[in-house]
C-alpha cells in the first residue's frame, strides 16, 4: 500500500513540474495561445557548473515551478560538449540562431524574459545571487512594466 501512495505521490509531482520546450517556435505559439511569457535559458549542460546550480538551485525549486506554470514557456537553448549529449543537427542550428539573435557575447548561464512575439523584456546574465523568491520577483517586475 506503501508503495502504490509513493508512486501516486511521483505521479502528481511531475504532473505539476514545468516542462522546458526546445523548439523555440513552439514555444511562442504556446505562450501566445496561452497568454504567458517565454523565459530562454541558454545553458551549457554537460560542462557548465553555474548552469547546472541554477537548474538544481533555482528552476527545479517548488516555487520557481509554481511560478512558471502560471505565468511562462520555459525555453532551454542547450550547447552541451559532450559527444554523448550533442544535439540533432537541427536543434543545434536553432540554438545558434538564438544565441545570435538573444545571447551574442556567447555568455552562460544566459537567461532572458520575453514576451510572447519574442520581444526582450529583461535578461541575467550569470547564476542569479538571490533566492528563487526573489528572481520570481524580478521576473514579475518585468512582466508588469510591460503591461
Amino acid at each position: 500500500m506503501r508503495t502504490y501512495i509513493a508512486l501516486a505521490v511521483m505521479v502528481l509531482l511531475c504532473a505539476f513540474t514545468s516542462s522546458w520546450e526546445t523548439d523555440f517556435t513552439q514555444a511562442k505559439n504556446k505562450a501566445q495561445q496561452e497568454n504567458k511569457y517565454i523565459l530562454l535559458n541558454f545553458s551549457g549542460s554537460d560542462w557548465c557548473g553555474p548552469c547546472i546550480r541554477m537548474k538544481k538551485e533555482l528552476f527545479d525549486t517548488p516555487a520557481f515551478q509554481a511560478f512558471a506554470d502560471g505565468h511562462l514557456v520555459l525555453v532551454n537553448a542547450d550547447f552541451p560538449r559532450q559527444k554523448k549529449n550533442r544535439l540533432p543537427k537541427n536543434l543545434q542550428q536553432q540554438n545558434d540562431q538564438l544565441a545570435e539573435t538573444y545571447n551574442k557575447a556567447g555568455s552562460f548561464p544566459y537567461t532572458v524574459l520575453l514576451d510572447e512575439n519574442g520581444k526582450v523584456i529583461k535578461g541575467w546574465d550569470g547564476f542569479p545571487k538571490e533566492s528563487p523568491e526573489a528572481f520570481i520577483n524580478e521576473i514579475n517586475q518585468g512582466i508588469n512594466g510591460k503591461r
